[in-house]
C-alpha cells in the first residue's frame, strides 16, 4: 500500500474536519469529517470553490486568500458560517501551507457547536439552582413574619367591635394571604411530580386547546409534530402547566403586535439521538419548540427572563417561565430561548429516559 494511500486514510478516520484547497481556494481534497461538517459529499464538492458553499463569510476568505498568497499560518477562534442550506455551525479554524514548494492550503475545521451549547447548558443549570436557592431564601425570611402579621391581625380582628375598624383588619389578612401565596408561586410546583407513561403530543394538543378558546381565532396554530417520538415518564399536568405558560406567552406577543403577518404560533416536536443535557449524555431526547412570529424580546432581557419577576409586559407577574423551567428541570430537561425581531423560538428538551 502506498504512502499517499495511508495518509489519505489516516485523514479520513481523524475527527477533525480536514481539507486540502489550492492558491484559488477550490477544494481538492476533503475528508469524511468536512463531509459531515459541510452536509456535502467529496464527489461533488471536490474542484469547487470553497467560497459556493458558504453566504456571508467574506471576511474569513480575504483571511484564506491572504494566507495563500503570503504562506503565513493562521488561526480563527468561534468563527461563524452559514452553509447555502441556511445552517449554521461555530468553528476553530486554522490555516497553513502545505511544504516549502507546494501552493496548497490546508485547512482544519475544529466545531464549537457543541461545546458552547454544553457550556450555555452547564451556566443555565448552574442559575437556576442559584436561583432556587436564593428563592427558597427569601421565600423563608418573608414567610415567617408574614404569618405573624396575619396572626396578630386576625387576634385583633377579634377584639375589636366597630366594623369600620375590622376592615383594616380584613384588608392586613387579605394581603397576607396573597403575598403569602405570591411566594408559594414564586417557588414552583409544592409537589413531587408523579411519573407515568406520558405522550408529549397528548399534551401539546391539550395546549394548543385552551389556546384556541382563549385567542377566539386571533392567533393562527400550527403543528409539525414528529409521529415517531415514543412515549415517556412524565407528570402530564404539570407539563400542560409548563407548555402553556410558554404558549400564552407566545399568543400575547404575537397577537399584540402589528405586522404584515397574521399572528402564528407553531408547535414542533422533533427526536434527538445521542443528545447531551449538561452533564448527562441521553440515547433519546424530545426537542419541543414553541415558535411565534412576535416582535421578539430584546437583547438586555433575553438573559434574565427565566429569574422570578422578570417580565417584559406591564401586566405580567414574570413568574410563569421560572414555574416552567422548574417543572422541565424535576424532569431533567432543559429550557432555552432563542429571539430576533419577528421570531421568538422557546426551545424545550426533555429526555425520553429518566436516569436517576
Amino acid at each position: 500500500m502506498s504512502k499517499n494511500i495511508v495518509y489519505r486514510q489516516i485523514l479520513d478516520h481523524l475527527t477533525t474536519a480536514t481539507l486540502v484547497l489550492d492558491s484559488n481556494l477550490t477544494i481538492e481534497y476533503i475528508n469524511a469529517a468536512a463531509e459531515y461538517l459541510l452536509e456535502a459529499s467529496g464527489s461533488r464538492i471536490v474542484g469547487t470553490n470553497l467560497a459556493s458553499l458558504f453566504t456571508g463569510s467574506e471576511e474569513a476568505f480575504e483571511t484564506l486568500h491572504d494566507a495563500a498568497r503570503t504562506g503565513q499560518p493562521f488561526t480563527k477562534r468561534e468563527a461563524e458560517f452559514t452553509l447555502l442550506s441556511g445552517s449554521r455551525f461555530t468553528v476553530d479554524y486554522s490555516v497553513s501551507n502545505i511544504g516549502a514548494d507546494s501552493n496548497s492550503l490546508l485547512l482544519e475545521l475544529q466545531p464549537r457547536d457543541r461545546l458552547l451549547r454544553i457550556t450555555r447548558e452547564e451556566d443555565m443549570l448552574t442559575q437556576q439552582e442559584t436561583t432556587r436557592i436564593l428563592v427558597r431564601g427569601m421565600a423563608h425570611e418573608i414567610k415567617n413574619p408574614l404569618g405573624g402579621i396575619r396572626g396578630a391581625a386576625q387576634l385583633l380582628d377579634r377584639e375589636l367591635t366597630d366594623e369600620n375598624q375590622k376592615e383594616y383588619t380584613r384588608v392586613i389578612i387579605d394581603e397576607a394571604d396573597r403575598l403569602r401565596s405570591l411566594v408559594d408561586r414564586m417557588l414552583g410546583p409544592n409537589k413531587a411530580p408523579q411519573f407515568q407513561s406520558t405522550n408529549i403530543h397528548e399534551v401539546l394538543e391539550r395546549v394548543r386547546t385552551l389556546l384556541e378558546a382563549e385567542s377566539k381565532g386571533r392567533v393562527r396554530l400550527e403543528r409539525d409534530y414528529d409521529p415517531s417520538l415514543p412515549e415517556f415518564q412524565g407528570d402530564k399536568e404539570q407539563l400542560i402547566q409548563a407548555f402553556l405558560n410558554v404558549a400564552r406567552n407566545a399568543m400575547e406577543a404575537a397577537a399584540d403586535h402589528v405586522s404584515e403577518e397574521s399572528p402564528c404560533i407553531t408547535f414542533r416536536t422533533r427526536a434527538l439521538r445521542q443528545f447531551t443535557i449538561g452533564h448527562r449524555r441521553y440515547r433519546l431526547v424530545c426537542r419541543v419548540d414553541i415558535e411565534d412570529n412576535g416582535p421578539g424580546i430584546p437583547p438586555d432581557l433575553l438573559q434574565n427572563i427565566f429569574y422570578p419577576m422578570i417580565s417584559g409586559r406591564a401586566n405580567g407577574t414574570g413568574l410563569g417561565l421560572s414555574i416552567t423551567q422548574s417543572i422541565i428541570g424535576q424532569h431533567q430537561g432543559l429550557v432555552e430561548c432563542e429571539s430576533v425581531p419577528g421570531c421568538t423560538d422557546f426551545i424545550i428538551f426533555l429526555p425520553l429516559e429518566l436516569k436517576a
